[in-house]
């Protein structure tokens, strides 16, 4: 491979499946599927938690959040991923890279911890219902949103620019389909113990520390809802409360799979395979997921179709 004298290369080569071209097609064809399915699922979800008055409560104004977040998340790759799967060109610039590197990275940190913060909305809302309007009041929820969205972007900021000022003597090939954090302090030469460590640090914060904070959060939950008597209070209950733990699991798994080893021990085809699931599955299967599970999402979205055909 040709040394680059620079300081950085003026392209990445993303290799993505090139050593497997048969799966390029197959996998541009689910991508050109998913993607107008994971934006207009969330973009209904938006429009639905503002347009009905009986959603505006703290769970949809943070599910507004989440679907925001999400197709902000499917954007920062799926066009890139497209573009690589249905051509020759396998490359992106490095200004190119470097943003998609802070915008899949302030999303992903912020939907860690806006999960969190959902979770506790729901221990609020079931644990505390005579103080829920009192706690999570409207000013509280834009702080904690706003919180959210502030601890997001400096995670990402600081995390990747102390990534992209790692030596890549004069490699510019990365062995993924996307330019994420792990493959570039793979690919970076010479010493970089203390960029893992640095990572591994943080991503305890944003990946163990809210997930240890939800399950309590549903220990709680599930300690109460146990000590209802009523049938179907039980079952409004586990059903506002399934949706989010799903989408938990979605995203928390391959995340912490992903991001809590050293990134010198991820296997050639995992940071592939994983960003795809938390970048592109999980986007598209959240607002199915609300709202298959949920009557009033379910309602809503029906009166909004209603609404459109009597006007057409």
């Amino acid at each position: 491979m040709e040394l680059i004298n620079k300081s950085h290369p003026e392209e990445f080569i993303l290799l993505g499946f090139a050593d497997r071209p048969w799966l390029e097609l197959p996998l541009f064809i689910i991508l050109l599927i998913t993607y107008p399915m994971a934006m207009m699922g969330n973009i209904a979800i938006i429009l639905v938690s503002k347009l009905d008055t009986r959603l505006h409560s703290p769970m949809y104004f943070f599910l507004t959040n989440l679907s925001f977040l999400d197709m902000c998340y499917t954007t920062s790759i799926v066009p890139q991923m497209l573009f690589n799967l249905g051509t020759s060109k396998k490359t992106i610039s490095y200004v190119g890279c470097a943003v998609q590197l802070y915008f899949f990275h302030i999303m992903g940190g912020t939907e860690c911890l806006l999960l969190a913060v959902m979770s506790f909305d729901r221990y609020v809302a079931i644990c505390k219902p005579l103080h829920c309007t009192l706690i999570m009041n409207q000013r509280v929820c834009i702080l904690l949103v706003a919180t959210v969205w502030l601890s997001g972007m400096t995670y990402a900021v600081s995390e990747a620019t102390v990534t992209l000022q790692l030596p890549l003597c004069g490699h510019n090939t990365l062995d993924h389909l996307v330019c994420e954090i792990p493959v570039l302090i793979k690919t970076a030469c010479g010493e970089k113990g203390a960029n893992e460590l640095t990572l591994s640090v943080v991503c305890i914060f944003f990946l163990a520390v809210p997930l240890c904070l939800i399950l309590i959060s549903y220990a709680c939950i599930g300690h109460v809802v146990f000590k209802i008597r009523s049938l179907e209070g039980r079952k409004k209950a586990f059903g506002t409360c399934s949706s989010h733990l799903i989408v938990v699991f979605l995203f928390y798994g391959p995340a912490i799979s992903m991001y809590l080893q050293p990134a010198s021990s991820i296997s050639r085809d995992q940071p592939k395979f994983m960003a795809l699931f938390y970048g592109v599955v999980t986007p598209t299967l959240n607002p199915f997921i609300y709202t298959l599970r949920n009557k009033d999402v379910k309602g809503a979205l029906g009166n909004l179709m209603r609404s459109v055909f009597t006007c057409k």
